[in-house]
């Protein structure tokens, strides 16, 4: 069962070669043990005989998208192989109070030292689907999607992006690599936005597309002119938005970004544009609340 959550996981992660999202995913995990346990968890050492065999139970404590299944799998087995962990719910899957996500057998201290790294990963992972799932549920109806950003916990935004789209939304580029998206700091290096596409069009090749953010109708104007793939209304009032989008008329992508949250984001969509990329959701979430008890 661990084996089969481990490789559903990574068929469905982009950008990146499966097997090297496995092993950055092993050395985030090895390197959070290490800092939890380091030379030994004293506690577990002192009160707990190392013959001594368990189970336990993974416990949602509140209502929670499931997300994180596997890598919470994932942490006992680095620790012991042996380990049979048993998933209940499978990502994507809704979860109330109470509901079991998931049993784990095998030596109790083993399953103490885990404990802790593999209720941190998981809690976030749900907390992001679960946030990331009332965003999408918000512009229901409309054709906005919503998307994630680079403001990810450093060292998580492989597995951090997986729950937002375990949530539902859709990943913008996962880093510096893949995409092209001129900010305001490139524009005023390269002197203005006619200047900053002109240069990347000529840099890149014809597959990839190029946005840029715009924070005026006036930069809208220009960016279209220039021949912007997407363009990204950065604080724009809702006003400024409809007009952008008109102004636009569907010979760019428009995204919506800046000032997003659960109150604001269902007018936003409803101004026409295509994407509202949400800080947010990788940024400040709520960790779930969830639970492993021993038997």
């Amino acid at each position: 069962m661990v084996d089969t959550l481990h490789t559903l996981w990574y068929r469905s992660t982009y950008f990146c070669d499966r097997v090297t999202i496995m092993i950055m995913i092993d050395r985030l995990i090895e390197q959070a043990l290490l800092e939890d346990i380091h030379t030994g968890d004293i506690t577990t050492l002192a009160v707990v005989p190392g013959e001594r065999r368990a189970s336990a139970r993974l416990i949602a404590k509140e209502p929670l998208v499931v997300a994180g299944i596997a890598t919470a799998a994932r942490v006992f087995t680095i620790l012991d192989p042996d380990i049979r962990f048993k998933a209940c719910l499978d990502d994507g899957e809704k979860a109330s109070s109470g509901a079991l996500l998931a049993t784990v057998h095998g030596e109790a201290a083993q399953l103490l030292m885990g404990e802790r790294v593999a209720l941190n990963l998981l809690q976030r992972m749900c907390g992001i689907a679960t946030l990331t799932a009332c965003f999408v549920e918000a512009v229901s109806g409309t054709k906005a999607r919503i998307v994630d950003t680079r403001k990810t916990t450093p060292g998580l935004r492989q597995l951090e992006k997986y729950a937002v789209r375990i949530g539902g939304g859709i990943n913008h580029r996962t880093g510096l690599y893949d995409g092209v998206l001129i900010k305001e700091n490139h524009i005023v290096a390269a002197g203005s936005i006619t200047e900053a596409i002109r240069r990347a069009r000529a840099y890149i090749p014809h597959t990839l597309k190029i946005e840029i953010e715009t924070e005026t109708l006036a930069q809208v104007d220009e960016a279209l002119l220039a021949g912007a793939d997407i363009i990204m209304l950065d604080n724009m009032s809702l006003d400024d938005m409809r007009t952008a989008v008109v102004t636009i008329g569907g010979r760019a992508h428009v995204e919506a970004s800046g000032g997003v949250n659960l109150e604001r984001v269902r007018a936003i969509a409803e101004t026409g544009v295509d994407i509202i990329s949400v800080g947010a959701l990788t940024h400040s979430p709520r960790a779930m609340d969830i639970s492993m008890l021993l038997d």
